[in-house]
C-alpha cells in the first residue's frame, strides 16, 4: 500500500516536469489553483459535478478512409461517459455554470482505449499553459481583472466572439460539445489529416427545467425515460491555412466535414460509485489512427488531469484505510 502511495506522488512529479519544460507552470500549480483552499476530497479539481452515462457509437464507415481507427469501422461499439458543469464544487448548482462538458470512454480492445474529453465552447482563449493559468487567475480575482486579461490578449477575440453569442440550452441533450484541440486522423498509408470534431444534437426539443441545483441533471433523467439522446459526431477537416496547434482560432465553416456516425446516449447513473468516476478522462489516451498534435494546450490538459486523478486516487485510497 505504502509503495501504491509512493507512485502516485511519483507520477505527480514526472508530470509536471515534463510540464515545466514545456509551458512554465507545472500541472500542480494548476490543479492547486483550481480546487482553492478548500478541495472537495475524493472529487475532481475541475467539473467536480457530473453523472456517469453508456451508450453506443453507431459508425456509418464514412470516417474509415481518413483514420485506420476500428471504431469508424462500420459497426456499433459501446462506451461510458460522463456529463458535467465546470467548477470544483460537487453540490454547485449546475444553471450557475459557464461551461458544460461531455467525457466518453471506449475500450476498442483489450488494450487500446480512447478518452475523449469535450467542451460546450468551441475554442480556447488562449494558446499556452501559461496565459491559460493567468486566465483562471483573473476569472477567481473577478470582472476587472477578467476585463483587464483579455484586453491583453487579442487572440481571445475567436473565443468572446462565441461567448457573446452563445445561450446555454435547457438540456445536456440540446448542446453541441467540441474537442477545442486539433487530432491527427492516420489511414492505412499514414497520412496524416488533421481535424476537429464537434457532437451536434439531434434532437431540439427544449424542456421546462426546476429551480433545483440538480436542474440539469435532473432533466437528462426525465429525457432519457422516453429514449436515448442522440448526437451527430461530425469531423472538421484542417484546411492548408489552419494551424492545428492554435487552440484559440475557430477554423472557416467552409472547411469539409465528415459524419462519422451517431452516438446514443441511453442509460444514466448519478450515484457515487457509477462506472465513470474512476476514469481519467485524459485527451491523450488515444488508439492506433489517432495522434495528438503539438498544441500545447492539449498537452497541460493532460498533465492536470493525470494530477487531479492522482490527488483524489490518494484521498480515495486513505478513506478506504480509515
Amino acid at each position: 500500500m505504502k509503495t501504491f502511495i509512493q507512485f502516485l506522488s511519483w507520477s505527480g512529479l514526472v508530470l509536471s516536469a515534463n510540464l515545466v519544460a514545456q509551458e512554465k507552470v507545472t500541472a500542480q500549480q494548476f490543479v492547486d489553483l483550481q480546487e482553492g483552499k478548500k478541495p472537495f476530497a475524493g472529487f475532481r479539481r475541475a467539473h467536480a459535478k457530473g453523472a456517469c452515462v453508456t451508450g453506443e457509437f453507431v459508425s456509418s464507415g464514412t470516417l474509415a478512409h481518413y483514420t485506420k481507427a476500428s471504431l469508424f469501422e462500420t459497426g456499433t461499439t459501446a462506451f461510458v461517459g460522463r456529463f458535467s458543469v465546470a467548477g470544483s464544487n460537487p453540490t454547485a448548482p449546475d444553471l450557475k455554470a459557464p461551461v458544460r462538458s461531455l467525457a466518453l470512454s471506449f475500450n476498442l480492445t483489450s488494450t487500446e482505449q480512447w478518452r475523449i474529453a469535450m467542451n460546450t465552447p468551441p475554442a480556447m482563449a488562449v494558446t499556452n499553459a501559461h496565459d491559460f493559468y493567468q486566465q483562471i487567475v483573473a476569472i477567481k480575482q473577478g470582472p476587472d481583472a477578467i476585463k483587464a486579461f483579455f484586453n491583453e490578449h487579442p487572440e481571445s477575440k475567436d473565443f468572446l466572439n462565441w461567448k457573446a453569442s452563445y445561450t446555454p440550452s435547457s438540456s445536456f441533450a440540446l448542446e453541441q460539445y467540441n474537442s477545442i484541440n486539433a487530432f491527427y486522423l492516420i489511414d492505412d498509408h499514414s497520412n496524416k489529416h488533421a481535424v476537429r470534431w464537434h457532437l451536434m444534437p439531434r434532437d431540439n426539443t427544449p424542456n421546462t427545467l426546476t429551480n433545483s441545483n440538480n436542474a440539469l441533471f435532473d432533466e437528462l433523467v426525465n429525457r432519457l425515460e422516453s429514449g436515448p439522446v442522440s448526437f451527430n459526431w461530425v469531423f472538421t477537416l484542417a484546411g492548408d491555412d489552419d494551424d492545428e496547434t492554435n487552440p484559440a482560432v475557430i477554423w472557416p465553416s467552409s472547411r469539409e466535414q465528415v459524419s462519422a456516425g451517431v452516438l446514443k446516449i441511453k442509460t444514466i447513473d448519478t450515484s457515487e460509485n457509477a462506472r465513470c468516476h474512476d476514469i481519467n478522462f485524459d485527451p491523450l489516451t488515444l488508439p492506433t489512427g489517432i495522434a495528438a498534435t503539438q498544441d500545447p494546450i492539449l498537452n497541460a490538459r493532460s498533465a492536470a488531469y493525470a494530477e487531479s486523478y492522482r490527488r483524489r486516487a490518494k484521498e480515495k485510497l486513505l478513506e478506504a484505510l480509515q
